[in-house]
């Protein structure tokens, strides 16, 4: 392991078993160049002599094409990107990526990484003039993990299994105009795929006279104490700083490029919004939401706001002039997993992601699948309620807002209109960033 002589430390945690890559069914549920530039010697014969004309400046800090580059997790990397909308009856209705979708090599041909899921829909190609590099990875932490299967941090780990996002951005930065870095961390760190696998095995396994919430739970609680709220936020806030570091060392300041802090978005609605009855099993085994009405309430009023909060003020607590917010907290509302007004292609008539209306009707969130609802398709666990094919172009719509025209600029993402005359001319929903919500903004201070 190398680390860069000007960060203190790289924080690696090395364990037997991954996040993302378990044995069991309960922990199956746990769980992105070109070379520099060449510069080019133009030679002018003036009289007897011969004068070459200076090399033309490669491609670096402040010069080229701008790049944005995306850090982080699995809700920025473009997991669950390769499906657009949900079918029980036929994964092919809502597969509009295909097979290949997560394959980010050279070649196209396999993944960098792998499980990575660095999907071709993920929001740092939101184009606009700029060039996307996507170099997070699903089921990363802050720090770097090296057990069974190798998941990047933002850090400075140098290893034989890969690099951490921190150094891997150094060196991308270095002959790249790398403008914009955008990050979106934490949410494993307080062991997010652990909560959802306990409050699905929780509402399959207790009945409706006698619910066993998830929120409740010691495993779920100890997520949320004083103390590990604390450590997150430290953690976090070493990783924000460690890319104002790997930028410094790649040769830029700090008014050469802008940190983009993005929230988490709520991927479920309250318990009241689900379409789908508590009784029986179809609110799973059907929508993909087996959630008790009390643990979605909790979601929302608590998790969601405790890890963004602690994403935001570890923003605040590095202290970096170059700091924007693109809250995503409620980009999704009406388009959520099991949200009322939105259903499985079955449920809506429709008979694909190409038919039009297929935004408007079907859900932006995947699934929450298991091992006996996936079958024999090609679905995957850690797809599992992560924003789908149209909830990352919707985070695309967002984030070319938020670049504006390379100014950029802070706000909170909402639908701002969807059905086939307000798409975009690229066919992303039609999303519209206002003010932040301050509401969401003072959880910082929490």
């Amino acid at each position: 392991m190398h680390t860069s002589p000007r960060v203190r430390s790289s924080r690696v945690r090395s364990t037997g078993s991954g996040p993302t890559h378990p044995r069991s069914v309960r922990a199956r549920f746990r769980a992105a160049l070109t070379g520099p530039a060449v510069a080019l010697a133009a030679a002018a014969l003036v009289a007897t002599s011969v004068a070459t004309a200076p090399p033309a400046a490669a491609d670096g800090p402040g010069v080229g094409e701008p790049w944005v580059v995306t850090l982080g997790d699995s809700y920025i990397s473009g997991e669950a990107g390769r499906w657009a909308g949900s079918s029980n009856a036929d994964h092919r209705r809502a597969d509009a990526l295909g097979p290949h979708a997560y394959h980010d090599n050279a070649d196209g041909t396999g993944e960098t990484i792998a499980g990575c899921h660095r999907a071709s829909s993920a929001e740092a190609y939101f184009g606009a003039g700029t060039q996307g590099l996507n170099l997070a990875c699903s089921g990363a932490r802050t720090a770097t993990f090296t057990g069974s299967g190798f998941k990047p941090g933002i850090d400075f780990f140098d290893g034989s299994a890969g690099q951490g996002q921190a150094l891997a951005l150094q060196e991308a930065a270095a002959t790249r105009n790398v403008r914009m870095v955008v990050v979106s961390i934490g949410g494993n760190d307080f062991d997010f795929a652990g909560i959802v696998q306990q409050c699905v095995v929780n509402f399959l396994t207790s009945p409706t006279w006698w619910k066993n919430y998830c929120h409740d739970d010691d495993s779920v609680e100890e997520n949320f104490t004083a103390a590990n709220v604390a450590a997150v936020r430290a953690d976090v806030a070493q990783s924000l700083g460690n890319v104002a570091t790997a930028m410094r060392n790649a040769g830029y300041t700090d008014d050469q490029w802008t940190l983009v802090v993005q929230t988490y978005p709520s991927p479920l609605p309250n318990g009241s919004g689900i379409r789908y009855s508590q009784s029986g099993y179809s609110r799973q085994f059907t929508g993909g939401c087996g959630i008790w009405n009390a643990d979605a309430n909790w979601a929302n009023s608590t998790a969601l706001p405790v890890i963004n909060g602690a994403l935001l003020g570890a923003a605040a607590d590095v202290g970096l002039p170059n700091v924007r917010t693109l809250d995503m907290t409620h980009a999704f509302d009406g388009q959520r997993l099991c949200e009322e007004g939105v259903g499985l292609y079955e449920e809506v008539g429709l008979a694909n992601w190409q038919s039009p209306g297929a935004v408007d009707r079907t859900e932006w969130i995947n699934q929450i699948r298991t091992v006996s609802t996936i079958g024999d398709s090609p679905y995957e666990i850690q797809e599992s309620l992560h924003p789908n094919y149209w909830g990352q172009l919707a985070q695309r719509n967002c984030l070319r807002q938020v670049w504006n025209g390379g100014n950029p600029v802070s706000g909170s993402c909402v639908v701002g209109g969807l059905g086939a005359a307000t798409l975009t001319a690229t066919g992303e929903p039609r999303m519209t960033l206002g003010p932040l919500d301050q509401e969401v903004m003072s959880l910082a201070d929490e």
